[in-house]
């Protein structure tokens, strides 16, 4: 087997004794539903080169070295980085993250190499070279957090966010037989990042969703037009009248091309709709059909109804399963299908079940999300960033309703334009993946982040931004309640003008005494529903002892006595995301003996077992 030297031999052949041209991106837009396709799976093992210093990438001068980003950059030779073998190093499991594979990286922060050498058959995505039939797309689910691609030393892209799939165009780049990906991470955290330099969770690194190539096949209309696949679609149930005795359905469609008369057709089987569309000079076509009121099952946490969708497009197919309901509000209720709905919910880290190390398989989401419907839960809260794919997915089948979440937290740099950017991508991406999904209703743009003008501006635009991609669903943001005085508590934040649901947190119990709870009022002066967003305190599994003494499983079951019947007394709550299902790693939570880099408010320990409080809000929710 020949060696791979790191983005020398492999990535880097042949070397050339002149400047290097700037890399072409072969970055496209996020397909829709990639699970629909033919796949190949690039999952398994991965070899790695941890790089401390980055000598992979940049010279003694940070430099890149390689890749023309300066005027100045100057290619390495092979003999520079003998030190660097693929085919010597250690292989790692992917999806993962690098700080429960490997316990020298624990706590690593900065940059890891990924190699994988796969198998792929040309014949099979492109026929013959004369007239290609499928395109191939290198997909990640999610790479945290600075990530650059190489395939057969062609680099084919950049992304930054460590939570949202991209994917890249890699046909005319792949080999017949033998392949190699290459992957550079790096998770070191900056003020100017998405999330900011501190933040409330472990900062898991690596390649750690799924890593697919995907084969889209293409259509064709007669030999004038380029072939082009379906990019993305939409459908979705426009809000009525509950008595209402006709629905309304918006379907929309996109090619990858702005190509104009190609024809597509939408059907929904069961309910014996076939809708033909005629795309636009951009590749996109839209209609709405009507349904009889009576025909049509409606999604619900009782009745989480999905129906098979076809959208043809020639000779080319997709197939998805879509639920169809509505979400909106009427003064200070959550209205679910035109009916008022209490958000019986929990709040959820994107962290293994059984221990830390970051989620990634349908089996990680059925297991937290079972634990969550034993709560009694229909809504759960994924914080504080989009959750991999299969969490939403197995929640929609289980009837449960999401609040989705990008990583707008604490102190972001609400002054700095790329800054900016970042979050609108990684809202943009969270909406594109998950926008079919019933049982999103929520999509938040923000968690307790300090009052500013610049704040303003910047969540402002952001909520404009995704109601102007989703109209159908709700805003909302985790805000803080800033108006305390004695006992009484006012939210008084300007995000109220942009959000449809006011959503808070508050510690009472945790960060103030539990005493207090009795004595407390609310005063919410908008006239829109409540939902509070976290509450909660923390308690060691199995340390038990006096109700007042703080980490013992009595203290926190108290706390959640005393809060309950503080929030019975808001008007307009209409849900609860306690904090947090279960225990979760966090650097800032060192106490030994207690903490050891957890934070211990979860109703479940790390290792899934329940905690007393768990039985207090099950009750509570029973009532609800």
């Amino acid at each position: 087997m020949k060696t791979t030297r790191l983005l020398l031999s492999a990535v880097l052949l042949p070397i050339v004794a002149v400047l290097p041209t700037a890399a072409k991106d072969y970055t496209v837009p996020l397909l829709q539903n990639v699970l629909a396709y033919e796949k190949v799976s690039l999952n398994g093992d991965w070899h790695y080169i941890v790089d401390v210093q980055e000598e992979g990438y940049y010279d003694y001068r940070m430099n890149p070295t390689r890749w023309g980003f300066f005027q100045n950059a100057k290619p390495q030779r092979p003999e520079d980085l003998i030190e660097y073998d693929f085919d010597k190093s250690p292989m790692m499991r992917i999806p993962s993250d690098w700080n429960t594979q490997d316990e020298r990286l624990f706590f690593y922060e900065g940059t890891v190499w990924f190699m994988k050498r796969f198998n792929w058959n040309q014949i099979a995505v492109t026929g013959d070279s004369q007239s290609p039939d499928s395109r191939a797309l290198l997909y990640f689910g999610a790479v945290n957090y600075d990530c650059r691609v190489w395939v057969n030393s062609k680099e084919v892209g950049h992304h930054i966010g460590g939570f949202t799939p991209f994917n890249f165009d890699v046909t005319d780049l792949l080999n017949e037989g033998e392949n190699v990906v290459i992957v550079k991470v790096d998770n070191k955290r900056h003020a100017e990042d998405v999330p900011t330099q501190i933040f409330d969770w472990w900062n898991y690194g690596g390649i750690t969703r799924n890593v697919m190539l995907i084969k889209v096949p293409l259509a064709f209309l007669g030999n004038a037009t380029k072939p082009s696949y379906v990019e993305d679609y939409s459908l979705q149930l426009m809000k009525a009248e509950a008595n209402a005795k006709q629905r309304e359905i918006l379907i929309s469609v996109k090619l990858n091309e702005p190509l104009e008369g190609h024809l597509l057709t939408v059907s929904i089987p069961e309910l014996k709709l076939s809708v033909p569309l005629l795309t636009n000079a951009k590749g996109c076509a839209n209609d709405t059909v009507k349904i009889s009121a009576k025909k049509l099952s409606l999604w619900s946490p009782n009745n989480p109804k999905r129906y098979h969708v076809e959208i043809n497009h020639y000779m080319t197919s997709i197939t998805d399963s879509i639920g169809f309901r509505t979400i909106e509000t009427r003064d200070k209720q959550i209205l679910l299908n035109g009916q008022p709905i209490f958000l019986k919910g929990i709040s959820i880290h994107n962290e293994k079940p059984n221990g830390g190390g970051r989620a990634n398989s349908a089996e990680d989401a059925r297991t937290l999300l079972s634990w969550a419907k034993e709560l009694g839960c229909n809504f759960v809260r994924l914080a504080h960033y989009p959750h991999h794919e299969e969490m939403v997915r197995e929640a929609e089948k289980m009837g449960i309703l999401v609040w989705s979440e990008i990583p707008v937290y604490w102190t972001i740099a609400w002054k700095n334009p790329k800054t900016y950017e970042n979050a609108q991508n990684q809202l943009r991406d969270m909406i594109a993946r998950d926008h079919n999904r019933a049982n999103i209703i929520i999509w938040s743009i923000a968690n307790e982040t300090p009052h500013s003008p610049e704040r303003d501006t910047f969540l402002g635009n952001l909520a404009k931004y995704a109601r102007n991609l989703d109209n159908t669903r709700l805003i909302s943001m985790a805000m803080e309640v800033t108006g305390a005085s004695n006992y009484v508590n006012r939210l008084n934040d300007n995000m109220n003008q942009y959000v449809d649901v006011v959503s808070f947190n508050q510690y009472i119990g945790w960060y103030r005494d539990v005493n207090d709870a009795p004595k407390m009022k609310w005063e919410i002066p908008y006239n829109k529903p409540v939902i509070v967003s976290e509450f909660g305190g923390g308690a060691k599994y199995g340390y038990h002892g006096d109700k007042n003494q703080r980490w013992t499983e009595e203290f926190q079951e108290n706390l959640y006595r005393e809060n309950i019947a503080m929030l019975d007394k808001i008007e307009g709550l209409s849900g609860t995301t306690p904090w947090i299902l279960k225990d979760f790693r966090s650097p800032r939570r060192v106490l030994p003996d207690v903490q050891d880099y957890y934070n211990r408010k979860g109703l479940f320990s790390d290792k899934g077992e329940k905690k007393k409080a768990f039985y207090v809000l099950k009750a509570w929710y029973g009532t609800k």
